[in-house]
């Protein structure tokens, strides 16, 4: 009996070395896998961008246009829509007019109220013989039920989920599609910052109703924002949409000239940075950015205050203490010490959580979108934002930008310097991952 137990405790600890490197081998590849979804797909920028030209140069246009890739056009008209209580309905009547296509990118999708009425009305659409093409992110889309998929897809509605959860895209797992673009007919198309989701819904009334705002656009540059959408479509399918269901002739609808372009960690992950870079070099007057999330690389910390010290006002408006990220505000916080050292003015929005992404330049460049300030945006995710050069849309965006800023409140560099012990502690935690957050 003896001899039998010490044979098998002999072959056990012949088996351990095995089983240790199973086990290596397995951490190993995963930290290999986690690392990949963490390392921007390319050379990052580095040069400094200084201020040679503003934005009413033609040298600056042509080179936003050549640089960012698609052309500035004219002849567009963009409607603010403010909140859930505009935006909902103004979508919602759009797709329910809809004749020949629907084209809808988002990130959140999640079930509720807004959810449903969504599905509805694309499913409604889509029964009626409208060529229906939903592509919603694998990540912002686990609140929706399989009832609404079904909804969808028993009415011949096309839906994908942008990079599930599989073997073969787990060292681009990290990469989500964050744009925000629903296009109709190939007419009509919106962008934002808006989820489909309850949290949405109402006029920014209480905690439970978020800030947020986004942009219904007609006019030439809606072909761009289907070209946007397509981009992914291909990736998530591998089909092709053309024809005039989805790219009609379109007419002049408006005054502005625009572009809608896009970025991506498989290519052109430097775009909306460069772009970003570019403005605020452009600037001579002044820089509004409503931004939901604000963590910003040395680049960009830089520029705004290279901007502030030639005599920009530059005015930066985030979430307050109601954000769905604390972590993300913790780490944004820590950064702020040169930008108010600078005369960089930063409020934190007090009444709900201020999802609002919207950079102003000198009254005349506006950049809307899906895109926020932070490094996720600008390596890691798919992000599209418009474009529009003019200074009538210019001036309302200020003006609603100044309307926000009431409801802010202002953090001096006095103040920050003096923040308690507990939150610098958890800034310097946190530092090491803000490029990632």
């Amino acid at each position: 009996m003896q001899g039998r137990l010490s044979a098998r405790k002999n072959e056990a600890m012949k088996k351990r070395p095995i089983v240790w490197i199973a086990v290596t081998v397995v951490v190993t590849a995963l930290v290999i896998v986690i690392g990949l979804n963490f390392v921007p797909a390319e050379k990052q920028l580095e040069r400094h961008i200084s201020h040679t030209f503003n934005l009413d140069s033609p040298q600056l246009t042509r080179e936003m246009g050549t640089l960012l890739g698609p052309a500035i056009i004219p002849g567009n008209r963009v409607r603010y829509l403010e909140n859930g209580v505009q935006i909902f309905p103004a979508m919602l009547e759009a797709i329910r007019g809809a004749q020949r296509s629907i084209t809808f990118e988002t990130y959140i999708y999640w079930s509720g109220h807004v959810g449903a009425q969504f599905a509805d009305a694309i499913a409604e659409r889509a029964r009626a013989g409208v060529r229906c093409h939903v592509l919603i992110d694998w990540v912002g889309s686990q609140k929706m039920d399989d009832a609404l998929i079904e909804t969808l897809e028993s009415a011949g509605v096309e839906i994908e989920r942008y990079h599930p959860l599989s073997w073969y895209h787990l060292a681009r797992m990290n990469n989500r599609t964050h744009r925000k673009v629903l296009v109709v007919d190939g007419k009509v198309g919106f962008t934002g910052g808006v989820g489909i989701a309850d949290l949405w819904e109402g006029n920014a009334e209480d905690p439970e109703h978020w800030r947020d705002a986004h942009f219904e656009v007609h006019g030439p540059v809606v072909a761009q924002m289907q070209a946007v959408f397509l981009d992914n479509w291909i990736k998530a399918t591998g089909a092709v949409l053309s024809g005039e269901a989805y790219f009609p002739s379109l007419a002049p609808a408006g005054a502005s000239p625009a572009q809608m372009f896009s970025s991506s960690p498989s290519g052109g992950s430097e775009s909306m940075q460069l772009m970003y870079l570019m403005a605020i070099a452009a600037a001579e007057h002044t820089i509004a950015l409503s931004a939901s999330y604000f963590v910003i690389d040395k680049n960009t910390t830089r520029a705004l205050v290279d901007a502030a010290n030639r005599g920009v006002r530059v005015r930066i408006l985030v979430p307050g203490r109601h954000i769905d990220a604390p972590v993300v505000r913790h780490a944004s916080r820590g950064q702020w010490g040169p930008l108010l050292a600078a005369g960089i003015e930063i409020h934190e929005y007090q009444p709900t959580m201020f999802h609002c992404k919207v950079f102003v330049v000198d009254g005349l460049l506006v950049s809307v979108g899906s895109t926020n300030f932070d490094n996720r945006s600008l390596e890691l995710n798919d992000e599209a934002n418009l474009n529009v050069y003019d200074r009538a849309f210019g001036a309302r965006m200020t003006e609603v930008f100044e309307r926000d800023l009431e409801h802010g409140r202002r953090v001096t560099y006095e103040s920050w310097r003096m923040r308690p012990l507990s939150e610098r502690v958890r800034e310097k935690l946190l530092a090491p991952f803000a490029s990632q957050l």
